[in-house]
């Protein structure tokens, strides 16, 4: 007899933008959106590609991307305004953050599939306000410094 199974519907990357920008406290929902993206990258490798900006000559697919990449630019701005998130922070660093989360999650599956939720929690507390001790040694990279860097780790395609 087979037993039937339920598939669990992930949630998407728009889904948990919304539900980070719907929070009540800014950070709660700055860090639910760093959660969940990095959640969607350790259970789904396919995601954590998409997530990573794998494919950033792939123009429709990059187009979605540009549409959460907005929603990033508020849920940062949201909380850098509420003095929770170190103002220093931009959405050019937040690539690297899901590249190194993404990373992680395909050296890790079997080993220790949750490291990655290690990872993060102390990543997001070096990214409160009050962690901050600047300046920092660099400045941001630019929006086409971050797609050369996206074409330099996944090759030429």
């Amino acid at each position: 007899m087979r037993r039937a199974t339920r598939a669990t519907r992930k949630p998407s990357r728009e889904e948990i933008a919304e539900r980070a920008l719907s929070h009540e406290d800014a950070w709660e929902g700055f860090a639910h959106y760093i959660e969940g993206l990095c959640r969607i990258q350790a259970v789904d490798p396919a995601v954590a590609d998409v997530v990573g900006g794998r494919y950033p000559g792939a123009e429709r697919l990059m187009a979605v991307c540009g549409r959460t990449l907005d929603a990033a630019k508020r849920i940062i701005e949201r909380a850098q305004d509420a003095g929770a998130l170190r103002p220093d922070f931009t959405t050019e660093d937040l690539v690297f953050v899901l590249g190194s989360n993404a990373v992680l999650a395909r050296a890790t599956p079997r080993t220790a599939p949750d490291a990655w939720r290690r990872n993060i929690a102390f990543l997001l507390d070096g990214l409160r306000a009050e962690a901050a001790r600047p300046p920092l040694p660099v400045g941001p990279l630019t929006p086409d410094q971050v797609y050369e860097v996206m074409e330099n780790l996944t090759g030429p395609r």
